[in-house]
């Protein structure tokens, strides 16, 4: 990191002196860079040490730090706001950054959509699955079905539940956390048919009291194992432990925060993915716009089994496992409906994690307790 990186980014440029010297931007040139030095920018929405979302891609960068030739630089805490447009331009302007890897859902629309065109020659990789025809060719989107996960997490979940009820803390009904909540109740009655799911939504990536009030209140509900889609599910974990329930953790390994009380996890992997792109991208090679991958590839892997899982819990989780290994596995198939009444996947209908459908999902499946509004 430069001494410029260590200050704010994001409010060096919105001062009325940097404001004077963005004017000349357009000439302003960038640092000289050996031939086949790569200068990488990882931007977080939250702090690196979330034991989350934040963290996980903090994971990443750490291993695209080891590789020879490559200077990584590193913001947390960025809004989705004109304050990540702020820091991607210093980034490019003023540490000769290549390559971007703004990570929060939100920093996609508008703000790559509105930087990429002014920088064709700077590669933008955003994650979230946002990037469609029509938009900027030197942006891209990867993400994981990271669902797979959940569904393995509901298969231990289900194994362990006593009341039949379990819960989850979400932040926003986007397709991917719908997925997540769909996945996570479809694993558990993978394991028992009865079991419901009831999901509270904050309304924020990142809201500590929102968080810990639903999870009390799933709690008081009668759910006896808790997980979550927020970016950071360190206080979903301790307030669900503190209330005697078990956790099925998500994005990256909580168990050190839930002790004997975690099941398992659904993890990002995101080294092998950032370390593969990077690579490419030096060699000149093209990456894709649109970068998917599971299990099998890479992209997420499971939390080792913690000592409440019964060893029946055990052995469904494995074999389940290897099936979305072997690819084609999929969680929504018919006879099924949503949450509504109606039919979702018709009887020998199926949605394998690979299907672009499920990037539009907008609802919650039968058995799923809550609404979408």
């Amino acid at each position: 990191m430069t001494t410029f990186g260590k200050l704010n980014r994001r409010h060096f440029l919105g001062t009325s002196a940097a404001a004077l010297g963005a004017a000349a931007l357009g000439g302003l040139a960038r640092p000289a860079m050996a031939a086949g030095d790569l200068t990488v920018g990882f931007i977080y929405v939250g702090p690196k040490d979330d034991f989350g979302y934040n963290q996980a891609h903090a994971e990443g960068a750490a291993a695209v730090k080891e590789m020879a030739g490559v200077t990584v630089l590193e913001e947390e805490n960025v809004p989705e706001s004109q304050d990540v447009q702020n820091t991607m331009e210093s980034m490019i302007n003023f540490d000769g950054a290549g390559l971007l890897f703004p990570t929060s859902f939100g920093y996609f629309n508008p703000h790559i959509l509105e930087l990429a065109p002014k920088y064709a020659d700077v590669r933008f990789e955003h994650c979230g699955g946002l990037w469609a025809e029509g938009n900027p060719t030197n942006a891209g989107s990867y993400f994981g079905y990271i669902g797979m996960g959940q569904y393995l997490n509901g298969i231990a979940a289900g194994h362990a539940t006593k009341s039949k009820k379990i819960g989850f803390v979400a932040a926003k009904p986007i397709p991917q956390v719908l997925n997540n909540i769909n996945s996570f109740l479809l694993g558990a009655r993978a394991v028992d048919p009865e079991i419901t799911c009831q999901v509270i939504f904050t309304g924020e990536w990142s809201l500590a009291v929102k968080e810990a009030e639903a999870t009390n209140a799933l709690a008081d509900q009668g759910c006896d194992v808790i997980t979550c889609h927020v970016d950071g599910p360190k206080v979903v974990c301790e307030t669900a432990v503190a209330r005697g329930a078990y956790v099925c953790g998500y994005h990256a390994d909580q168990s050190p925060l839930a002790g004997d009380m975690y099941l398992t996890g659904a993890e990002w992997n995101w080294a092998g993915v950032y370390t593969d792109m990077v690579t490419k991208f030096m060699a000149g090679e093209a990456v894709p716009n649109f970068l998917r991958g599971g299990l099998a590839d890479g992209f997420i892997k499971m939390s080792p089994l913690g000592p409440a899982v019964s060893d029946a819990g055990r052995a469904q989780f494995e074999a389940v496992k290897g099936e979305i290994m072997a690819g084609g596995f999929a969680a929504i198939k018919g006879p099924l409906k949503d949450n509504a009444g109606n039919v979702i996947a018709a009887d020998g209908e199926a949605f394998v994690e690979t299907d672009v459908a499920l990037e539009s999902m907008d609802y919650l499946v039968e058995g799923v307790l809550g609404s979408t509004s």
